[in-house]
């Protein structure tokens, strides 16, 4: 009995990359990758930082983007990375 290959992963860098640049104080990135205790945390340094906290979204946004589509699934997708 032969197990079946691994179906692929679809890579949702470019997404949750462009979520996380224009929309990364609201967490948007981390709710598209599945994360959503990681998108209501950045919700709330947002709103604790009055908006401050957004940074850390762009930030993880532009690391999404740099990241090959391997790369990416292997961290993010499949590691589940949390923080940058």
């Amino acid at each position: 009995m032969t197990t079946p290959p691994p179906t692929p992963v679809e890579s949702k860098r470019v997404l949750a990359g462009l979520m996380g640049i224009l929309f990364g104080g609201l967490g948007i990135h981390r709710f598209v990758l599945g994360d959503s205790t990681g998108g209501l945390i950045r919700i709330a340094i947002t709103v604790v930082t009055c908006g401050f906290g957004g940074f850390i979204g762009l930030v993880e946004g532009i690391i999404y983007i740099t990241k090959t589509d391997a790369d990416f699934i292997q961290i993010y997708q499949v590691g589940k990375k949390g923080w940058f």
